[in-house]
């Protein structure tokens, strides 16, 4: 039976679209999903290092403090030390990743009273396999190496120009050749007290097939915000996931200069128009160029003709991007552009207003109102497929995604009793994007002369009369928003953290907000670590379920992110305190998900073992972390404001972006609060 291979305990280093993913210690084993990546290919399945004919002994291994492309390991090498119990020689490898390139140092060090020699190898081996097929467990063949030696050193080489390749240069080694394809570098290594051996190589990748590429420009879309706290936690955790994000920034081939944010590492590395847009909607108050970026590609896929092969429609945003047709052992299979998504073109027009009011350029949103029309039409001339008045979705084919929410694994919508509904399915949280998006988009509209205006706002309104007699239910709790309706129009009443999604969009009032955000901080929902994806106390729940029972940091973040938008900074706090305790747990880097174990039940986060990390949106949640214990937000003069917050401690910020300005957002233990805009502050 094949098994997906589990990432918790490995290491991943990205340089989008390169990545790296090693065991714990360093290692690069021929084993589960070791490898060098690039695009959707392994490059290499096996980088694995011996010394004096065995492998030496982990002492320690992590991130390069300062340098968010490298990794870095040291070993005990006892094998060629001295007497004595102290380790006084040791072995140190650093890899550092940029795209289409893996740079491996390797140093010999010790403090011994003679020299130490020892011969250092690395072993190597690739098999070109696919990240579907590494994804799915499926045996791999093999490739072979080529060698080219040289008095100053040797060449690997394997793959050819029209295919995947991956060049090993390999200076002062010696090659050999293994009879499996593989092949050996080997150094012979004399280290002294205080005169180190080091050597390097260079491994460089190479996709022709491949439909995303590193960007023109290594700096990144946002500004990186120097930030003190009471509460250490927070620059630590905001540090930690800007320099994830900063290795996941892609382009695609149809729009080159723009950059988007790979939805994450390994499995997704690349477009995916859910997760980049809320990636960038996360990323706002650090200026709006990603999200520019985000849009400006997305409008480049825009869909154009009704395919039900693709689910592509007029006007609608795509769901991912892949060089080949993903097939999946359930008989899924999904074309290399793909549309199957309910929420993404909603989403698309929040994007753009909310960027809009962060500060983006007048002229770069003028010169997307085309494909806000066309995206707007979507919502009225596509969006609802049964013509009941609300959002849906359904595959039309029977081979793509059965559920086109967030929450697309095929049992994520079910009733309180474990029942999964059946579709056409309309989402709640659906609803709240379109009526955000229609509210948006009128005012944007209005903004720039341009039609329609009116049009939209009673859209929005009469979504909001049918929504608010449709989904509302109660149990022995109270009232609450069931996950969505079924095809026969009865409202599958589980209680979700899809209620979160609802908040802050307009579609509730007030005391609706308020009624929920209590549901929220429940114990039922609220782990202690962050929101559950389903409540504790339906029939389905499973902690460890991908969305029944499940912690999603961005999950959370987009309901502290509605809860501040409400007002509501007492629950936003507690669901902002869980994903804190849950990030120094998780060394600060959120993963795609985790378990939603009671936090005071477990030893620590449980993890979801075939979580991806770092997670695109689960990154930029550190953002939306800050931002809720500020109580900040964008003012109608295009100056940050900050509300008043139930959070203690002081938190100061210097590099908020928005009207196209920096500002320097500061909160005193008290409460106190000052914004200065730090142009005019400057000498």
């Amino acid at each position: 039976m094949s098994l997906q291979p589990f990432l918790h305990d490995l290491r991943p280093v990205a340089a989008a679209p390169t990545q790296v993913w090693t065991a714990t210690d360093g290692q690069l084993r021929a084993s589960g999903a070791q490898g060098v990546y690039h695009g959707d290919v392994r490059m290499l399945s096996r980088l694995e290092l011996t010394i004096a004919g065995g492998e030496p002994e982990p002492v320690a291994a992590g991130p390069v403090p300062g340098r968010p492309r490298s990794a870095e390991a040291v070993y005990a090498a006892r094998a060629v030390d001295g007497p004595g119990p102290d380790p006084t020689a040791l072995l140190r490898r650093t890899l550092t990743v940029s795209p289409g390139r893996v740079e491996v140092e390797l140093e010999l060090l010790c403090s011994t009273a003679e020299p130490v020699t020892g011969t250092v190898e690395l072993a190597l081996a690739t098999d070109f396999a696919t990240l579907e097929e590494v994804k799915q467990g499926l045996p791999t063949t093999p490739a072979r190496f080529g060698v080219d030696d040289s008095p100053v050193g040797s060449r690997l080489t394997a793959g050819t120009p029209e295919g995947p390749r991956v060049v090993v240069d390999a200076p002062e080694a010696s090659a050999r050749l293994d009879p499996d394809g593989g092949a050996h570098l080997a150094w012979t290594l004399t280290a002294a007290t205080g005169a180190p051996a080091r050597v390097r190589v260079a491994i460089e990748t190479a996709n022709p097939g491949g439909v995303v590429r590193a960007p023109v420009s290594a700096d990144v879309e946002w500004s990186v915000p120097v930030v003190t706290a009471d509460d250490p936690r927070i620059p630590r955790l905001l540090e930690r996931s800007l320099g994830d994000l900063a290795g996941l920034r892609l382009s695609w081939e149809r729009a080159p200069q723009d950059v988007f944010l790979a939805a994450g590492a390994p499995w997704f590395f690349t477009l995916f128009g859910r997760d980049s847009l809320w990636a960038a909607r996360l990323l706002l108050p650090l200026g709006t160029d990603l999200a520019r970026g985000t849009l400006r590609t997305l409008a480049a896929g825009q869909g154009v003709v009704d395919d039900p092969r693709t689910a592509e429609q007029p006007g609608k945003i795509l769901h991912e991007v892949r060089a080949v047709p993903l097939a999946l052992a359930d008989g899924t299979t999904l074309p290399p552009l793909y549309y199957g998504t309910v929420d993404a073109t909603a989403l698309w027009i929040c994007l753009l207003h909310d960027a809009w009011r962060w500060g983006m350029a007048e002229e770069d949103v003028a010169a997307l109102l085309d494909p806000l029309e066309r995206a707007l039409a979507w919502l009225s001339d596509h969006g609802d497929g049964d013509g009941d008045g609300f959002l849906d979705y359904i595959d039309r084919t029977g081979t793509g995604l059965a559920n086109q929410g967030w929450k697309d694994s095929g049992d994520s919508v079910q009733w309180r009793d474990g029942r999964l509904a059946q579709g056409p399915i309309a989402l709640s949280e659906v609803q709240a994007y379109a009526y955000e998006a229609a509210m948006g988009g009128a005012e944007l509209l209005e903004r720039f002369g341009r039609p329609g205006a009116q049009r939209w706002r009673t859209w929005a309104a009469d979504l909001a009369a049918r929504f608010r007699d449709r989904f509302w239910t109660t149990d022995a709790d109270g009232p609450y928003v069931g996950i969505a309706l079924d095809r026969d129009g009865r409202l599958v009443d589980s209680v979700t953290s899809n209620m979160g999604h609802l908040l802050g969009t307009g579609l509730l009032s007030r005391d609706e907000e308020a009624v929920l955000a209590d549901r929220l901080v429940a114990p039922d929902m609220s782990s202690g670590y962050g929101l559950r994806t389903l409540s504790d106390d339906m029939a389905g729940y499973w902690p460890l379920g991908y969305h029944r029972g499940s912690v999603w940091p961005h999950d959370t973040a987009i309901a502290i992110l509605g809860l501040t938008r409400a007002g509501l900074h007492g629950h936003a706090a507690v669901l902002a305190d869980g994903l804190l305790a849950a990030a120094e747990l998780v060394d600060f880097q959120f993963p795609e998900l985790f378990g939603g174990d009671p936090a005071a039940a477990t030893p620590g986060v449980v993890a979801y073992p075939a979580a991806c990390h770092p997670q695109a949106w689960s990154a930029a949640s550190a953002v939306t972390v800050l931002q809720s214990r500020l109580g900040l937000s964008v003012g109608t003069d295009g100056a940050p404001t900050v509300a008043p917050s139930a959070t203690r401690g002081a938190v100061s910020v210097s590099g908020v972006v928005c009207g196209g300005r920096t500002w320097r957002v500061e909160r005193d233990a008290d409460g106190g609060v000052r914004v200065t805009d730090e142009a005019v502050a400057a000498p």
